[in-house]
């Protein structure tokens, strides 16, 4: 009897234990390898922006903002009026209550929106088909920049073929050394190219490229072949960007690598060091690459914190009056 009561007891603890490692399995583990759509979460995502900034005009003169490279500026998987672009343009309708007014159209009320950017572009499709083709501005224009990069030249064509200049997903380092020089030269070209297409001075607010492992490097949690040296390449080309906005007094880096740490395929693993406590969700689309709505909105925060720091404090500086003097554009 006693041990009729023992086996009973024993198979339940073993059920309740299946089953509790089922759904920890499920939780923490099976979400990309099943298809089970990730928690996303609700609600504004990102920095705080300060409004204060946007109660007042920065100036009245013209000013273009200028979109240019792949499918995260071209607002790939937003929904319509949600892509970061398009947010720091103007609020959507249905905005945030503390981000209702604060936004470039609020401060620049002469501001003309262009958005040259192209999804699925890699960087050469950046320098020959939109920097490449780019016309000089009138010099009484001045120019915001934003701009994404060399994130398609990683991630294509997510190990389908045989890795290649402009598609290097499963290079490795040794392989990849003369893309990456390459891409260094390009990214100096192009942005060369833009400063040059604006006579009367321009800003560029170049991001730098996130990564969806969480720093953990393993593609293979979310269905992607094995890529061993993912994460020195990718450091590379961050690498790359930091060096040319820091070589230039008109380029700025927004450092979206870093806030969106915590927010790919291992957001709900605690244990994982960019675990985020405060906002465990996913910030990506569903083909991985691009931002989802919430990304979107960080993305659009990540820009306008530096937008604001950096142009308003130059408009102080050199624009009185509504009259509008060249920004000054340098080496470093």
């Amino acid at each position: 009897m006693r041990s009729g009561k023992q086996r009973l007891y024993i198979l339940v603890l073993a059920g309740i234990l299946l089953i509790a490692g089922t759904l920890a399995y499920i939780r923490y583990f099976a979400t990309f390898r099943f298809w089970l759509p990730p928690p996303v979460g609700d609600g504004a995502a990102g920095p705080s922006v300060a409004r204060e900034p946007f109660e007042h005009p920065w100036t009245t003169g013209n000013v273009v903002l200028l979109g240019i490279g792949d499918s995260v500026t071209a607002g790939f998987g937003a929904s319509p009026g949600h892509s970061y672009f398009e947010m720091l343009f103007a609020n959507p309708e249905d905005e945030y209550p503390e981000m209702r007014g604060v936004c470039l159209r609020s401060v620049l009320p002469n501001l003309k929106p262009m958005n040259i950017s192209v999804s699925g572009s890699d960087s050469i499709q950046h320098r020959n088909e939109q920097v490449g083709e780019l016309k000089p501005f009138p010099e009484a224009e001045l120019g915001i920049v934003v701009m994404t990069s060399g994130g398609n030249d990683l991630i294509h064509w997510y190990g389908r073929g045989s890795p290649k200049e402009g598609a290097m997903y499963g290079a490795d380092f040794a392989q990849a050394q003369p893309w990456i020089e390459n891409y260094r030269t390009r990214l100096n070209e192009m942005l060369d190219r833009i400063t040059s297409a604006f006579p009367g001075g321009c800003h560029i607010f170049l991001a730098n490229i996130y990564d969806p492992s969480d720093g953990v490097g393993n593609p293979a949690a979310a269905g992607l072949p094995p890529w061993p040296d993912m994460l020195r390449i990718h450091d590379a080309y961050n690498g790359v960007i930091a060096d040319a906005a820091e070589a230039r007094d008109n380029v700025h880096l927004v450092d979206i690598r870093a806030a969106f740490l915590g927010h790919g395929v291992h957001c709900v693993q605690w244990w994982r060091p960019h675990y985020r406590k405060d906002d465990p969700h996913y910030w990506y689309f569903t083909n991985l690459e691009d931002p989802n709505d919430r990304g979107y909105d960080a993305l659009r925060r990540l820009f306008l914190n530096e937008i604001e720091k950096v142009v308003r404090k130059q408009f102080d500086e050199q624009l009185s009056s509504g009259q509008i003097r060249r920004w000054r554009v340098a080496r470093k």
